[in-house]
């Protein structure tokens, strides 16, 4: 079973630059079991332990941000106008239930309006399909009525959550896996990992905005600057409609992101993590990627950092739902812990010797 942490990540709301609610609760987590916290200007937050051994900086990071929407206007008969955070594909979002989360925390329920089939036979009339058009109908009268409710313009919308656990218990359905998997698994590998046991210093935490240009990405690696980074982040599965050797499948183990048009992987760290997952029998698959990810920002740190993204297979991301497994979790967990044990200046030194 996966961790309560977890489902407690997905429920919080937090689109990109509005991350406040999920920055309280991780920084909350990371206090019980850091030595330090570190906290950019743009808002991403880190716990760090074994700062005082004379080892490499290992970062690693998830992204708070889910893709949602933002108050844009407010119509005078009490309807709702949007804009996107973040890519989303426009037509998945009719019918579909937000909730706008207003000043004081709480959520205003609605559901975005579409034409039913009665309306549309004429042949004239078309179905709204694009964001500039949708109209989010959360039951007010008027725009007076909306404004009483407590809408402003700017305040941001998230898909209403159910998060689910299927039949086999094997499978989780929510909204923003990706990625508040890849900050709930930062948390637990401080949890889990010994100390003791790792030769670097570590680093572990989530990063805001990498939904609009991996821009915390950019702040929090100039402020700790890393040796390696690590992004765990959720990659999307084309196992559903189609099968590839380079789309992921659900449950086929971790994502080695070989390739993504911002960043393509260093071959020693590939052969790294190849070797590493073979040696530990942990299953992994590859990934070649169409979006990029908070390792291709961190790579232009100064005069360059070795980076890799750990990928969480799940299906529909970028939409108001989306599916994980528990095997690819207990993988891409598992990898992790068996790289932090070999990173020392040695293993660094032989990975960048290794291009």
């Amino acid at each position: 079973m996966i961790k309560q942490l977890y489902r407690d990540l997905v429920e919080l709301p937090g689109v990109s630059g509005n991350e406040k609610y999920v920055r309280k609760y991780v920084r909350a987590e990371l206090e019980k079991v850091s030595e330090t916290i570190y906290q950019d200007k743009l808002g991403s937050v880190f716990g760090a332990i074994n700062e005082q051994k004379q080892g490499p900086k290992v970062m690693i990071a998830g992204h708070m941000d889910e893709v949602g929407a933002m108050v844009s206007a407010i119509t005078d008969k009490g309807f709702i106008k949007m804009i996107p955070i973040g890519s989303i594909n426009a037509p998945i979002m009719l019918s579909q239930h937000l909730d706008i989360i207003i000043e004081d925390g709480s959520a205003v329920p609605g559901v975005v309006a579409s034409k039913p089939p009665h309306l549309l036979r004429d042949g004239v009339s078309k179905q709204v399909t694009d964001f500039d058009d949708f109209l989010l109908d959360i039951g007010a009268d008027s725009k007076q009525h909306a404004c009483e409710l407590g809408i402003k313009i700017g305040q941001m919308i998230i898909p209403h959550n159910n998060f689910t656990i299927t039949k086999d218990g094997k499978k989780f359905i929510s909204k923003a896996w990706d990625d508040r998997f890849g900050v709930g698994m930062a948390i637990e590998i401080l949890q889990s990992v010994d100390k003791d046991t790792i030769p670097c210093q570590l680093y572990c935490g989530a990063n805001v905005q990498e939904e609009v240009g991996l821009r915390g990405a950019a702040t929090s690696a100039s402020m700790i600057k890393p040796d390696l980074f690590i992004a765990v982040d959720c990659s999307p599965c084309t196992d559903t409609f189609e099968d590839s050797e380079i789309g992921g499948s659900l449950g086929g183990g971790f994502m080695i992101r070989f390739y993504d048009p911002r960043c393509i992987m260093h071959q020693g760290m590939r052969e790294f993590i190849e070797t590493t997952a073979k040696n530990n029998n942990i299953k992994f698959q590859y990934y070649k990627s169409g979006g990029g990810t908070d390792a291709a920002q961190v790579q232009l740190t100064d005069d360059g950092v070795l980076v890799c993204t750990i990928g969480m297979p799940s299906r529909y991301i970028h939409s108001t739902t989306s599916m994980i497994h528990i095997d690819d979790y207990e993988a891409v967990k598992a990898i992790i812990l068996a790289l932090l044990k070999e990173l020392d200046f040695q293993k660094i030194n032989d990975i960048k010797a290794n291009v």
